[in-house]
């Protein structure tokens, strides 16, 4: 007993004194290199203060073991650890890629000797210091006497291909890591690194191939991160025969998939291609990469079929992504995947919609526990559009999208209820119908709910915010919804997104939901039946970007609760019963981009407090009973488009707009104005759309519209303009460079949220967070809009079909003079129209010029003349008129798309013969009428006369007055007794004048 008291007592006393000597703390020299280091920086500054505080010279009473950023080996006392990462003042600029790009204060060259006297140095962390290179002859291979240094970091700095060679001298390196330097031209590691075990050289400029000479060097090496670099291709990655994990995704990999030696990979277990340009099919001989357990090759534009054989080799798989691809054919998936009983993650979302993936033949039993499932926009089951009826046996899921097939049947009830801790579904866009009805269970991990374009049904369940207390991401529009909104919405209090539009919802925005949900952030409740009052005092929603009320039956004034919203970025409450005036607290919302009010019963004039939207981007106002002038104070900069079609607006067009640089769309239609256009217009260098029509503007077309060369719709008809058209119209491009600047895609893209997959190949692959939500780059579903006659009729033009239409209208004015020949030049334009003018001459032969025209108005005006047969030569034309003019001769030939034109394109000229009219043309007119007009050819603008006209008419009267004479005088002999008695004292009368007047001439001259 006394013995084992006394082996316990040398025990305790060996312990005391090993923990003695580890209190002695760091060695002097170390300290003392510490602090070197720290005079070398300018230290980063923090709300607590300055980083690295706890290093203080106080001559060794501290132990620098415990300083911050540093860990000592707790036997030796040695510095084994080095945390200096971001230890410098400078700041992020901006994410790009992958890459991290960094603004510097001030050049940081490092001096490496200041390491020197860690010699037990395991790992150093120096990322995030913009370091740009180090001292001369400093390089790192200085530090050849730190022989245990295992881990070097230097991320985030600027680093060129230099370093590489130097890092040969640390043999001891397992870890190197320059993600986002800036190493550029062909890999090149002449270091012979035989125990680096992993290498990230992600988020540079590297390029070309990878030489298998230098990749030979590695021969231990296990990771390798070549991602976000510019690199095509690989001679023989082979030799990395104890290769585990290659990332070469976001290169320029192109042609097919042949990375020579990428089959020989024996021990690969993740394989990241995804983000380049491959092509071809996927090669069969991945097959052999048996240990494989992460594959992605999404992103790229691999074709043919899936191969069920390939895959179902891969029995270690863990995760896989195909997606965005071009694959083609039907895939199996029950066959890929049968034998596969570790699979967590099926990513495969198509985007050409070739692919038909089919799960349900023949009938199988998944052995595998998936996470996350994604078979989004891939012909899902087509012969029988059922949801995968092996979902039933998955009871692990944590994400599931289906959306974009053709999918039948109810709402998946039990897809929830075996799930319990499911956190993501989207089965949006399918053909989903019934009742949604949720389990009564409380689902606590749900956040995310898509159930958008489908055929749902009936009233939602008046608890499903108590079921979904955590959700923050809901769309249930385009069904058929209907009945009230559950008040219970307002328990979801970490909503962020609510989307129930496209439905027939009824009653009022719920109370509880506008005062509880104060995350909210995006609220579309748009095309309903919903009325009520807008925005009582007991709204509250402090954080909302977004809301769009539109195409309801709201009605009253609008009250003064959104006023909360300060940060409100889009208000879009048109298509109501709204009355009273725009409220001057909008003003107060500087964030706001767009406003849209249109077609409502708002009057009054515009708030002067408007003018504080220096944001604005999209204003429509269309469609009221608003009036005064349009004010001069809406002159933001950053508008492009501008509504005010409908109103009642009054004075001339004001200058304010002409600051506008950035307007595309400019609609005033249907107003009061008066007044010619600004001479200055042309400042609206970018201006798209210019509307004016159905004002009361005059004088002549000013030729400064000219200067306006982005123009593709002009619309001036229905004012009083006068003149002439400018020929210089034919410097504007309508429509020629429409392809080529895609302005009217959507209307606009602003901040909110995207889903995405968030994969982050640091992590693990099944660590890193699936899907995620960000307020990024939301894009509205409203389009902008432009109404436009063409082809006889008024057509809405939006979206980016406004980025090819093309027309210009001067129709219903006081236009004189000839149709300017310069016209024929505007080859990219699709309509044209100058009906009901006073215009003259002739029809110019140039508008066979017009190759994309599809509508022609050249109706009710003075022309004259032949139409020139050369417009035969349009055959895009679908709507032709020249009806009520003066025009004159044969029709054209009724072939292409002539032939389809009727007689109400040419009525109302009374000389034009031809089908389709009734009147044949005559030879003898038709030859009379080819010699007047080759003996006035070139002098038609002497007189404003149809000769064609005339000679007809004059040949054929002289023909039936002779004839009418001739017939008379033929039947009624008193009729002829008197005309020959006329003719004999007519001669008489004339032989004595003429004797007489010789006799007077006679007398004359002899006397």
């Amino acid at each position: 007993m006394d013995c084992r008291l006394f082996r316990c007592f040398l025990v305790w006393v060996s312990l005391i004194l090993v923990s003695l000597h580890g209190n002695k703390g760091c060695l002097e020299e170390e300290r003392m290199g510490l602090l070197e280091l720290k005079a070398s920086v300018n230290w980063t500054k923090t709300e607590e203060g300055p980083l690295l505080h706890s290093w203080v010279d106080d001559r060794g009473s501290s132990d620098c073991c415990v300083w911050e950023r540093v860990v000592c080996n707790p036997s030796t006392g040695r510095v084994i650890q080095l945390s200096l990462d971001d230890i410098r003042e400078s700041y992020i600029d901006y994410f790009k890629s992958h890459s991290i790009y960094y603004i510097q204060q001030s050049i940081w060259f490092l001096n490496v000797s200041l390491f020197n006297p860690f010699e037990e140095l395991q790992h150093l962390n120096l990322s995030m210091n913009s370091f740009d290179g180090w001292q001369l002859n400093e390089g790192f291979e200085r530090l050849s006497k730190l022989k245990r240094l295992e881990v070097l970091i230097l991320d985030g700095n600027h680093f060129n291909s230099t370093i590489l060679p130097s890092l040969g001298a640390l043999t001891s390196l397992k870890n190197v890591s320059l993600f986002s330097n800036r190493l550029d031209g062909p890999f090149s590691s002449q270091a012979k690194l035989s125990n680096l075990k992993g290498l990230n050289l992600s988020a540079n400029r590297l390029n070309g191939s990878l030489p298998a000479q230098e990749l030979a060097n590695l021969i231990n090496l296990e990771i390798l991160y070549l991602n976000g670099n510019e690199l095509i291709g690989t001679s023989s990655i082979g030799v990395l025969s104890s290769l585990k994990a290659l990332y070469l995704d976001t290169n320029k990999f192109n042609g097919a998939l042949v990375l020579h030696g990428l089959c020989e990979l024996k021990n690969l277990q993740e394989l990241d291609l995804r983000l380049n340009n491959i092509s071809g099919i996927i090669p069969q001989c991945l097959s052999n990469l048996t240990s494989l357990r992460m594959l992605d090759l999404s992103k790229n534009q691999l074709s043919g079929n899936i191969s069920s054989s390939l895959i179902s080799c891969l029995t270690s798989l863990e995760y896989i992504d195909l997606s965005y691809n071009r694959f083609e054919g039907k895939f199996l998936f029950n066959e890929a995947f049968a034998n596969h009983s570790m699979l967590k993650r099926v990513i495969l979302q198509n985007g050409d919609n070739k692919l038909e993936v089919e799960t349900e033949y023949p009938s199988w039993a998944p052995r595998f526990q998936l996470k996350v499932l994604v078979l989004s926009n891939c012909n899902l089951n087509k012969r029988t559009s059922v949801i995968p009826t092996f979902l039933s046996n998955q009871y692990d899921l944590s994400a599931v999208d289906l959306s974009y097939n053709t999918l039948n049947g109810r709402f998946p009830t039990w897809l929830v209820e075996n799930n319990t801790r499911l956190e993501y579904l989207s089965l949006g866009k399918n053909s989903l119908k019934g009742h949604f009805q949720l389990p009564r269970h409380r689902y606590i991990y749900i956040y995310w709910i898509d159930l958008s374009n489908n055929y749902f049904d009936g009233e939602l369940q008046e608890n499903i915010g108590g079921i979904l207390p955590n959700l923050e991401y809901l769309n249930l529009s385009r069904n058929a919804l209907k009945g009230d909104i559950p008040s219970s919405i307002g328990d979801m209090r970490k909503l962020i997104s609510l989307d129930l539009s496209n439905n027939n919802f009824s009653g009022e925005i719920p109370e509880h939901l506008a005062v509880a949900c104060t995350s909210l952030q995006l609220l579309r409740l748009s095309s309903n039946r919903l009325s009520g009052q807008l925005f009582p005092a007991y709204f509250n929603l402090p954080w909302l970007l977004f809301l769009h009320l539109d195409n309801n039956q709201f009605m009253g004034n609008i009250l003064d609760g959104l006023s909360k919203s300060s940060g409100l970025q889009t208000l879009d409450i048109g298509n109501n019963c709204i009355s009273g005036k725009i409220p001057s607290w909008m003003g107060n919302f500087t964030s706001l981009k767009i406003l849209i009010v249109r077609h409502n019963f708002l009057e009054g004039r515009i708030p002067k407090e408007l003018s504080e939207l220096y944001q604005l981007d999209f204003l429509d106002i269309s469609q009221n009973n608003l009036s005064g002038s349009i004010p001069s104070f809406l002159n933001s900069s950053n508008l492009r488009y501008g509504h005010f079609q409908g109103n009642g607006f009054t004075g001339p067009i004001p200058k304010s707009f002409l600051n506008s640089s950035s307007l595309l769309t400019l609609d005033i239609r249907d107003n009061n104005l008066s007044g010619g256009i600004p001479s200055s217009i042309d400042a609206l260098s970018n201006l798209r759309i210019l509307l004016l029509k159905g004002n009361n503007l005059n004088g002549p077309i000013s030729s400064d519209l000219c200067k306006m060369k982005n123009i593709s719709i002009m619309d001036l008809s229905h004012n009083t303009f006068s003149g002439s058209i400018p020929p210089c119209f034919n410097n504007i491009t309508f429509g020629r460079i429409g392809a080529l600047k895609h302005e009217f895609m959507q209307v606009p893209m602003i901040n909110s949220f995207l889903r995405y997959f968030n994969y982050d190949p640091k992590k693990s692959f099944l660590d890193s967070t699936f899907i995620d939500t960000l307020p990024f780059m939301y894009e509205l579903d409203e389009q902008e809009q432009v109404e436009f006659i063409t082809k006889s009729r008024s057509s809405f033009y939006e979206g980016d079909i406004l980025n090819f239409m093309s027309g210009l209208d001067l129709s219903s004015n006081n236009l004189t003079g000839d149709i300017p020949y310069e016209l024929g030049e505007l080859n990219g334009i699709h309509a044209l129209n100058l009906s009901r003018n006073h215009l003259a001459g002739s029809i110019p032969k140039t508008l066979s010029n017009l190759k994309n025209i599809e509508s022609l108005d050249l109706s009710h005006n003075k022309l004259s003349g032949e139409i020139p047969s050369e417009l035969s030569r349009l055959y895009a034309l679908e709507v032709f008129s020249v009806a009520y003019n003066n025009l004159s001769g044969k029709t054209p030939d009724m072939k292409a798309q002539f032939g389809t034109f009727d007689n109400t394109s040419y009525e109302g000229n009374a000389f034009l013969c031809g089908p389709p009219l009734q009147n044949n043309c005559s030879p003898t007119v038709e030859s009379l009428h080819k010699s007047i007009t080759f003996s006035i050819e070139g002098n038609d603008n002497i007189l404003d006369i149809d000769f064609v006209a005339f000679s007809s008419s004059f040949v054929g009267s002289y023909i039936v007055l002779l004839l009418g004479f001739a017939t008379i005088l033929f039947i009624n002999p008193y009729c002829r007794h008197m005309w020959f008695n006329i003719i004999d004292t007519g001669i008489h009368s004339c032989f004595h004048f003429v004797a007489d007047t010789i006799d007077k001439l006679s007398t004359c001259v002899y006397n």
